[in-house]
């Protein structure tokens, strides 16, 4: 049996998500106890018609069940069952406008005094065993709903096992570090190009932005000692029974410089992957380069920022 279990911050998208798994057919369940699995699914066993099962939990579960959780998540493991932890986490900031917007109550304030924003992070304190055990990490912040039924599509319900998932994404300081990063580099210290008028209007994935970049010797060589550094460390990661690993490259505005960083270590690291999902956040592309040729790219026409 596969079972996912979906957790984060109300207003995180936790909803969008386990319907995503349910139209994918998965049985999906919303604000499941967690003192209820094991008995759902020993009913689902017997039945033995379902195979994949998806459950919602978060911070409505009672105190002691939410402590109790690594205890339980253990036991599962050991029943030989797919297990993945998948924790929806967003800006702070972001879901006091998002409450703001829908004027509706957050969980926490129903049956309490207390104000929003301190209900937002009483939330996250109670959540932080959960989100330590998470396989999975998604920053919703800035992703739509049809950005977030395709990051569970394929890095949950299309996921091996076997597989570690590696992720680049480029981004920019200015709009703050992702925050489902696992590991950050700054490439801030190399040539910018926004600084070049006939450039600002390219990004990192086109030609005159690669010239540009690939003039200097200093870029090759961080680009070098990324890849080493990854190259050695990976297989560590995924021996420990890491199943995804992203790796953001921030630069001021997150349109030339960390754009082309990504784009150069993708193409080296795809062939110890396998296959590598990137991601330019700052200009919402997102994609896959496995080892089969890429197709050319195409100029790109968004104006970016320094």
């Amino acid at each position: 049996m596969q079972l996912v279990i979906i957790s984060g911050r109300s207003g995180s998208g936790k909803s969008i998500a386990l319907q995503a798994l349910e139209d994918l057919g998965y049985y999906a369940i919303d604000n499941l106890p967690a003192m209820l699995l094991g008995s759902l699914i020993d009913e689902l066993r017997e039945q033995g018609d379902r195979t994949q099962l998806a459950v919602s939990i978060d911070a409505r579960n009672l105190p002691t069940a939410l402590k109790q959780l690594p205890t339980f998540l253990e036991a599962l493991r050991e029943r030989e069952i797919r297990l993945q932890v998948v924790y929806l986490t967003t800006d702070a900031r972001i879901l006091l406008e998002r409450y703001s917007a829908t004027r509706r109550r957050h969980p926490l304030t129903r049956d309490s005094d207390m104000t929003l924003e301190e209900a937002i992070n009483k939330e996250e304190e109670t959540l932080l065993e959960i989100r330590d055990l998470a396989d999975l990490m998604i920053d919703t912040s800035r992703l739509s709903v049809h950005d977030l039924r395709r990051r569970i599509t394929d890095q949950v319900a299309q996921h091996r096992k076997d597989q570690l998932t590696l992720t680049f994404e480029s981004f920019g300081y200015k709009r703050g570090v992702p925050l489902d990063a696992d590991l950050v580099f700054d490439v801030r210290c190399l040539p910018n190009p926004y600084w070049d008028p006939t450039l600002r209007q390219y990004t990192g994935r086109d030609t005159n932005i690669i010239t540009f970049l690939s003039g200097y010797p200093m870029v090759e060589v961080m680009s070098n000692d990324i890849q080493t550094w990854l190259e050695k460390w990976l297989p560590a990661y995924q021996n420990s029974q890491r199943s995804y690993m992203t790796v953001a490259i921030g630069c001021t505005g997150g349109q030339h410089r960390s754009v082309f960083m990504v784009e150069q270590l993708a193409q080296k690291l795809v062939k110890l992957a396998g296959e590598v999902q990137l991601r330019h956040r700052e200009l919402g592309l997102q994609y896959t380069l496995s080892e089969q040729p890429a197709e050319p790219c195409t100029p790109s026409q968004h104006t970016p920022q320094a």
